[in-house]
């Protein structure tokens, strides 16, 4: 039924076209029933027709979701003529492709690695005059020696007006009465003509004064070594050491120790009348105490007092192995086995005039019986440093009474014990600048205080003179009182049965 029924519908559909357009099925209006043959022209005509209506009606039948060439050119040219009417001059917004290329164009000028704008070199002079013990000044530029002013000049580039500081590159910048040995020098900044270089260097320089105390042992090492080291320990060994009042002595005598801390010669700053060029230097040297390294002081917040005791190691070390290897032939090559079985060593250092042990052979009898291989120290000025270097850092206490000679509590190892004995009324002198300093180097420290029975000046006043009673209130008046009495006219005859008790504590120690 449901087939007839669409047969009959599709049948009615064709009579209905066949009413509608006759010329199309080549039927007559007007005779209806009968079917003749199509004239070719009538369905040409009908074709050109329905293609043209399509032309022109397609715009409105037909939706296309993209839009032709003619619309978005028609539509680009709009926006153009909106924009300039508009007086908007921004470019418009980039398409996704414009951002891509815009992106592409901006990592590679990113990879053109274009030179940097030439920066003014540095030029400048500052001074740190706050240090109670000693100024220091640093340079940066085109710096020129010039020791017949007793200049050194930093030339600028610019047309400033010239600056000058005046310093004295010595760490002892309290003590006025030294201070005034020491010559000064001009640090003068300026521009205009420049002495010609006639030594250029390309490392730093460091400039200080061997002038003052030196030639006391105490002083060598307070005053100048250690103080060279903290200062320029920053460059390492790359550094040019100037020095005013120079002293061949002092290079010959510490110049194993120089060797560790420059890797240049040294240049006599008054004799080398050459100009010499540098681009940084440092006039004066740091001091952070009494023989001490001070490492929240230091660069790198590490370096104590036991690295300046490693230079000294590092510095005396060759000489040492040569003298070993001279004792080896001499013993014929027994020497070594002798150092390794002998009894621990204590190296007493002898004095004479002041302060000297009056009955110091005793007391050698003494450490001897005690169990200690005693050997016995008498250095001068000419003394090689080495060899006393040698027998305190092969010994394990040392025993001497307060002066410059206990500087050489640096050349004992760490864990050594350290005696010093104290006469009346240096008290405080034997602690500050021996004492405190020895226990920083990691030594066992014992300060061995006299009895006024001790001390020869016990011969000399009355038992209520307060030279003997309260040796404080003598040394409260200055320090030529105290030179006068308690350093030039004392000397020391120790008590034996109580210096024993410190001596066997000394070797129970030695023997941990």
């Amino acid at each position: 039924m449901m087939r007839q029924n669409l047969k009959k519908v599709e049948h009615i559909k064709q009579d209905e076209s066949m009413k509608m357009f006759p010329y199309a099925f080549g039927l007559n209006n007007s005779s209806g029933n009968s079917a003749k043959r199509p004239k070719p022209k009538l369905v040409y005509l009908l074709l050109f027709t329905l293609v043209s209506s399509c032309f022109v009606f397609a715009p409105h039948l037909f939706y296309f979701p993209y839009p032709s060439a003619l619309f978005l050119i028609d539509s680009s040219i709009k926006e153009i003529e909106d924009r300039v009417s508009q007086n908007i001059t921004e470019p418009p917004k980039p398409s996704k492709n414009d951002s891509s290329i815009k992106e592409i164009k901006n990592q590679v000028s990113q990879n053109i690695t274009e030179p940097p704008k030439p920066s003014k070199p540095e030029e400048s002079i500052s001074c740190d005059r706050t240090g109670y013990r000693s100024d220091i000044c640093f340079m940066k530029g085109d710096i020129r020696t010039h020791s017949p002013s007793s200049s050194i000049f930093l030339y600028t580039s610019s047309d400033d007006h010239v600056s000058q500081e005046i310093i004295k590159p010595y760490t002892r910048k309290w003590e006025t009465s030294i201070m005034d040995t020491i010559g000064e020098l001009k640090l003068v900044k300026l521009s205009g003509d420049k002495h010609s270089c006639q030594v250029t260097h390309e490392v730093p320089a460091v400039l200080f004064s061997t002038g003052g105390y030196t030639g006391n042992l105490y002083h060598e090492f307070n005053d100048g070594l250690i103080p060279l080291f903290i200062t320029s320990k920053r460059y390492n060994r790359k550094v040019v050491f100037v020095i005013a009042e120079y002293h061949k002595w002092w290079e010959m005598k510490y110049g194993d120790v120089i060797s560790q801390l420059s890797d240049y010669p040294l240049i006599d700053f008054t004799k080398d009348k050459r100009t010499h060029c540098f681009k940084e230097a440092i006039v004066g040297l740091k001091i952070h105490g009494e023989l001490t390294v001070d490492p929240s002081q230091m660069q790198d917040d590490r370096t104590t007092i036991t690295e300046f005791k490693n230079l000294l190691d590092q510095a005396y070390r060759p000489r040492i192995n040569v003298l070993d290897a001279a004792e080896e032939r001499r013993f014929k090559g027994k020497a070594a086995k002798r150092r390794n079985a002998k009894k621990p060593k204590l190296a007493l250092f002898s004095r004479t005039g002041s302060r000297a042990i009056t009955n110091e052979d005793q007391m050698v009898k003494l450490a001897q019986r005690i169990g200690f291989q005693v050997e016995v120290l008498r250095p001068d000025k000419t003394t090689e440093l080495a060899k006393i270097y040698r027998v305190l850092n092969s010994s394990t206490v040392m025993v001497g009474v307060h002066g410059a000679a206990m500087t050489h509590f640096l050349f004992m190892k760490p864990g050594g014990v350290f005696i010093q004995i104290i006469p009346l009324g240096t008290d405080w002198a034997a602690e500050t600048y021996y004492g405190e300093p020895a226990k920083k180097l990691g030594l066992d420290y014992i300060g061995y205080k006299i009895l006024p029975r001790e001390s020869s000046l016990y011969e000399q006043y009355d038992k209520n003179d307060p030279i003997l009673r309260d040796p404080r209130s003598i040394t409260q008046k200055g320090w030529q009182f105290t030179k006068g009495i308690y350093l030039t006219k004392q000397q020391v005859r120790l008590d034996l049965r109580r210096f024993k008790k410190i001596l066997s504590d000394a070797y129970a120690k030695s023997n941990r």
